[in-house]
């Protein structure tokens, strides 16, 4: 791990988009881009965790305002050498407790990245700094899965989820922590490469209590960005936690 750029340093900055390719799909992010965009109205938008632009930029692009949050030097170059990259005002820091000047309509961490923060204490933080950002009425949203224990038969702690002729990726559990690894192990030229990231997995109930520690009430939750109802069968969820307006 770089100590300046956290896990996301240049070896992983430098395939991020092409090893999240379908992340970067428009039927991906148009649906996020659009609920966003109605959440933040008029208003402006801070991205925390803002990586290489995956959703600031077209968010931005949509008239919205967006300042971002990142430790990662790496990965903000990569944003700001994208076309309007520098038009995103990105400032270097842990989202978890970073600030930037002025009130904001909408803060949000999209794709799994609350999970980033590795301690209950660290996401508690986020919470708040996210509510120090908010205007009254502003909202804060996260998307992240359901941590999926349910695969984990007893005395398994791994869960596959790619496995090909090129790649090998599996989470790791510790139930008593909850804390996540995820790991994988990718053919180049013949020869394995391994990396492993860990991670702080988190239930929507856990979520909606440290947003009422941050002052702060659950607003909507879907299983999507297309507002599909949220079920015990969801994998994942977008939720909307606001600051109420007095």
């Amino acid at each position: 791990m770089s100590e300046a750029d956290g896990y996301f340093n240049e070896a992983v900055a430098a395939d991020y988009d092409t090893s999240s390719a379908e992340m970067f799909q428009p039927e991906v992010v148009g649906p996020t881009v659009d609920l966003l965009a109605e959440l933040a109205g008029d208003g402006r938008a801070v991205e925390l965790g803002v990586g290489t632009g995956r959703i600031a930029l077209p968010l931005a692009r949509r008239g919205v305002p967006v300042c971002g949050i990142d430790m990662s030097h790496a990965m903000t170059r990569r944003l700001r050498a994208k076309p309007d990259g520098e038009s995103i005002d990105v400032t270097i820091g842990d989202f978890a407790t970073t600030r930037v000047p002025g009130a904001f309509a909408l803060v949000y961490l999209v794709f799994n990245t609350i999970n980033n923060l590795t301690t209950q204490d660290a996401q508690v933080d986020c919470f708040r700094n996210a509510a120090a950002h908010l205007a009254p009425g502003g909202s804060f949203v996260i998307e992240v899965g359901v941590p999926e224990l349910r695969l984990l038969p007893p005395g398994q702690t791994a869960v596959p989820f790619q496995i090909d002729a090129a790649r090998w990726a599996f989470d790791t559990y510790d139930v008593a922590t909850q804390a996540m690894s995820s790991h994988y192990v990718t053919l180049v030229d013949g020869r394995p490469q391994y990396r492993s990231y860990p991670f702080r997995y988190v239930w929507p109930s856990e979520l909606d209590l440290m947003a009422r520690l941050a002052g702060l009430r659950l607003r909507d939750r879907w299983e999507g960005w297309a507002k599909a109802p949220f079920t015990h069968e969801s994998r994942r969820h977008v939720s909307v936690w606001e600051k109420p307006a007095h």
